[in-house]
């Protein structure tokens, strides 16, 4: 058993719809570095669960005709099963409604009004109910959200702010003192570069006059906690907090793991928000891109989202979750269709890992009696020994670098070197006609 120690995040999911693809592909990878981690002998602890606050969950259950409450049960239960189903193994699930939750965040906004971080003030601004926060002109395309491409909503009134502009200088020579702070590289890079204009300081609540779906301010309750303010701080609530046994254990090794589309709260916000609250900063910020399907971005508010469960229930959940990793290089954009799992699936499933289990099944029962072959080794063997152990390390490189589709490819080189006879050549198929046999997907 290993003494280190894993905790990994994933974002908290928005209740506003049901998971898509690009909420499964975020907590697929995620299941795989814990898993990982775990095959290592480290004492791993894997988050993830819903956020369920703000103007976007009281207006979508408004229209539904229900209450945020039983609307946020409904889609909360829908991640937890479709997690369920995909086979991931989260130890815990947050949910931003909890009571855990709620004190936890109430007792750092607390801490921060006592420390002079928090004052009242009054701001206007174009406010996108989609991302739930204000954009700068310099961020506004054509007068319109960057993200859901909707028109933007001026909003003038008097909220509460964090002091975050005190923390830009701080935060600037942080990223520069950690250069894998935030990863990949081009990720960093565009958050230097949101920094080189004045920081803002961040409007932290919003007034029930307007809103009632929130965690009030526990130094005036006419107010409820801005919705980012409110979810960041589950990676720290779900471990009880500072003082809690489980937080000091697993928050000094804390891994964030997200789309890029929300970069920025986690990128600039959070950390400001922890150095004020005298918390420690995160080991790394992994940043995914996105999955395009047609050119763009998969988004549930676009309406192109594929369905994962579908896809995993056609195909197969291994065969699904080795698709999305091994397609997508961590970081970049990567573009959907179904026809190219399909091709992928026959190509390395099918082809390369179908033959080598039905290759090696074959001989071990034709010549071997049904049991695996033991005695001195060969120099065919000890090759096959070398190649193994180079796909451990070069696959371990990888993951630790969250390069999945590199580990896959570590793997699938030791899998070639099975599949070649005594000679290099690559042998005949077995499994009758179709060089694929029965495993082909069609």
């Amino acid at each position: 058993m290993s003494d280190r120690v894993f905790y990994l995040t994933t974002p908290i999911y928005y209740v506003n719809a049901e998971p898509h693809l690009g909420h499964a592909y975020t907590t697929i990878v995620a299941d795989a570095m814990a898993r990982w981690h775990r095959l290592a002998g480290d004492r791993v602890w894997f988050l993830t669960g819903t956020d369920e606050h703000g103007d976007n969950i009281a207006q979508t259950a408004a229209r539904a005709g229900v209450s945020p409450q039983a609307y946020a049960d409904r889609i909360s239960a829908a991640f937890r099963e479709t997690w369920r189903r995909l086979g991931i193994t989260n130890d815990d699930y947050i949910r931003t409604t909890e009571d855990r939750h709620k004190k936890v965040v109430q007792k750092i906004l607390q801490t921060l009004w006592e420390a002079g971080e928090i004052y009242l003030g009054t701001y206007g601004g174009q406010y996108c109910f989609g991302c739930e926060r204000f954009y700068t002109e310099k961020e506004i395309v054509d007068g319109k959200c960057p993200d859901h491409l909707s028109p933007l909503t001026y909003i003038e009134e008097e909220n509460y702010f964090f002091k975050m502009s005190k923390y830009q200088a701080w935060l600037i020579d942080e990223i520069q003192r950690r250069p894998d702070l935030i990863r990949p590289e081009r990720y960093r890079n565009e958050i230097l570069g949101f920094l080189r204009d004045p920081l803002q300081d961040l409007s932290i609540s919003r007034p029930r006059t307007r809103l009632e779906w929130g965690i009030p301010l526990p130094f005036d309750d006419k107010y409820v906690t801005y919705v980012w303010f409110d979810a960041l701080i589950n990676y720290v609530s779900a471990l009880g907090g500072p003082g809690d046994p489980r937080y000091e254990t697993f928050w000094p090794h804390v891994e964030h793991l997200i789309g890029k589309d929300i970069l920025k709260p986690h990128a600039v916000y959070w950390p400001c928000m922890l150095k004020a609250a005298g918390l420690p900063l995160y080991r790394h910020l992994n940043v995914h891109g996105y999955w395009r399907i047609g050119g763009g971005k998969m988004s549930k508010s676009v309406g192109n989202v594929v369905e994962a469960l579908a896809l995993a229930d056609k195909y197969g959940n291994d065969a699904f979750r080795y698709f999305i990793m091994r397609e997508m290089v961590f970081g970049l954009d990567a573009d959907f269709s179904e026809e190219a799992l399909v091709a992928r699936l026959n190509a390395d499933l099918a082809n390369d890992l179908g033959n080598l289990a039905s290759r090696a099944s074959t001989l071990i029962v034709n010549f071997a009696g049904g049991v695996v072959p033991a005695g001195a080794a060969s120099p065919e063997d000890r090759a096959v020994g070398a190649a193994f152990e180079r796909a451990v390390r070069d696959a371990g490189a990888a993951m630790d670098e969250l390069a999945f589709h590199r580990a896959l490819a570590a793997i699938w080189e030791f899998v070639a070197v099975v599949n070649r006879d005594r000679a290099g050549a690559v042998p005949a198929r077995c499994g009758g006609e179709d060089p694929r046999g029965a495993w082909a997907y069609r």
